[in-house]
């Protein structure tokens, strides 16, 4: 339940650096989740369908992630974000650069995102 609670609490509050970012500078808040949703449907335009694809990759790839860091033994802040940068080069240097979607994102606001996300899953933890 533990790592359910951290991995939920992360995923809904990783993305707010990305999404400050965008409304900062006219970008569209929800071009990362949209991304998201093109993992799983990636011929698709059509934003709302997008956006309920992005909620179960997301969800999966956030409570994947959380379980490795429980196992990995991270529990503070620091420990945290510095895992969520590493996170950042497999999910957007491996695995994102191969969807145009995620390629087309900000890199420093993701990058954001991902030690946002891994400082909050690990103190969480």
């Amino acid at each position: 339940m533990r790592v359910i609670r951290a991995a939920l609490w992360a995923a809904a509050l990783s993305g707010v650096p990305s999404t400050l970012h965008a409304l900062a500078t006219g970008r569209d808040p929800l071009a990362a989740s949209l991304a998201a949703g093109s993992v799983l449907l990636p011929g698709e335009t059509d934003r709302a369908r997008l956006l309920a694809a992005a909620v179960p990759v997301h969800l999966g790839v956030s409570l994947a992630w959380t379980l490795v860091l429980d196992r990995a033994g991270v529990r503070t802040a620091r420990a945290g974000a510095v895992a969520g940068l590493a996170i950042a080069a497999l999910d957007l240097g491996v695995l994102g650069s191969r969807l145009p979607n995620v390629r087309t994102l900000p890199l420093w606001p993701q990058l954001a995102d991902h030690a946002a996300f891994g400082a909050i899953a690990a103190r969480l933890l």
